[in-house]
């Protein structure tokens, strides 16, 4: 679909940086006027329900009660959400630069003075200056054709033998040869005759058992031996990859119609960094790469007076398929039948997943079962790893 253009605003406009800046001020200060509306709706369904506000001819029930409470409560968490988002918005504006504009265009010359007055007299003329410097060479002209080769000149005399070089560096050594074979052992000299054994002795008397010694003292510990050197320091490794260098921020702020089944379309990349996630502006597509990992979370405001069900539910898709844990559901159906069903809701759930190989298309989904009217769509991608 084509680009949202603003409003009351014919042919077309210019915005220098600063009207720009005050642009995105004035959207902060219009959404925070949006909430403001929102919680005062939340407070005035409140007292609808418990019977301060006329209109009311059936008591509300306890469910209906409790249904009115959850639903509450789900709505100011998202406008919680949604005042993070605008305090980030808001820092992120007034601290961006700005600049003064391009020099307008030089206006037209101003009229002329009063008439030329008439030629003076010619006066006397002057000495003769010095010569002026002489100015620079002119560029060299280009190289002529060269002429006929003469003839060979006669060979000259031998010149005298030029000086001996310096030594080389001597070469590395050669390898080790191999160990030569051990020679033979020298021949085992005779074995002596052994001597005749002579005869055995009478045995002595057993002398007397000494009595036993004392047991020395332990000596001292011996020095301890000097400490070894310590060993090389090991190399620093290689710096990890900064893993949350992919991520978008895409939206889509207008209010767009969305069929049942469709996708919503979205038509400003607010941020794209990284190779990993692509978006053509105006497309429902978003690229990402093949056996990756990413964190992804959308937020949408949708109007269930457009429909007569009451029902709007919105999904992450990834291939057409439900990224789980990532439907959002809101039913008006079963309170009382005197509930107001031109109501505003804000939507919102996030997911961690990975891709598969091949090509990978993450959509927002309207699975309602009925058009939806969307608006204020915004989806945060991260890839992990």
């Amino acid at each position: 679909m084509s680009q949202a253009n603003l409003p009351n605003i014919t042919p077309s406009i210019t915005l220098s940086r600063e009207d720009a800046l005050n642009l995105l001020l004035a959207s902060i200060a219009i959404e925070e006027l949006g909430l403001g509306h929102i919680i005062n709706a939340e407070a005035e369904k409140i007292q609808y329900a418990v019977g301060t506000l006329p209109g009311l001819s059936v008591p509300a029930t306890i469910s209906d009660l409790l249904a009115i409470d959850a639903s509450v409560q789900s709505t100011l968490q998202d406008i919680v959400k949604k005042e993070m988002l605008l305090q980030f918005k808001l820092e992120n504006v007034l601290a961006a630069p700005s600049f003064t504009g391009p020099t307008g265009v030089t206006g037209p010359t101003g009229p002329s003075g009063g008439p030329v007055g008439p030629t003076g007299s010619t006066g006397a003329t002057g000495s003769t200056g010095a010569t002026g410097a002489t100015g620079p060479s002119g560029a060299t002209g280009a190289t002529g054709d060269p002429g006929p080769a003469g003839a060979t000149g006669a060979t000259g005399a031998t010149g005298p033998s030029g000086a001996t070089g310096a030594t080389g560096d001597p070469g590395p050594a050669g390898a080790t040869g191999a160990t030569g074979a051990t020679g033979p052992s020298g021949a085992t000299g005779a074995t002596g005759a052994t001597g005749a054994t002579g005869a055995t002795g009478p045995s002595g008397a057993t002398g007397a058992t000494g009595s036993a010694g004392a047991t020395g003292a332990t000596g001292p510990s011996g020095a301890t031996g000097a400490t070894g050197a310590t060993g090389a320091t090991g190399l620093t490794g290689a710096t990890g990859p900064l893993v949350t260098a992919n991520n978008a921020r895409i939206t889509n702020p207008a209010i767009v119609q969305v069929g049942a089944g469709n996708a919503v379309p979205l038509t400003i990349n607010e941020e794209i960094n990284g190779t990993a996630i692509t978006h053509v502006a105006g497309s429902t597509d978003i690229l990402l790469a093949p056996n990756q990992t990413y964190f992804a979370t959308y937020e949408a405001a949708t109007n269930l007076g457009f429909a007569d069900q009451g029902t709007s539910i919105l999904e992450f898709q990834l291939n057409g398929t439900l990224i789980g844990g990532t439907q959002s559901e809101f039913n008006l159906a079963g309170l009382s039948p005197n509930f107001p069903t031109a109501t505003r809701v804000s939507q919102s759930s996030s997911a961690v997943f990975t891709t598969g190989a091949g090509a990978n298309i993450l959509t927002l989904n309207n699975t309602s079962g009925h058009s939806l009217n969307v608006e204020g769509t915004n989806i945060d991608i991260v890839k992990l790893a």
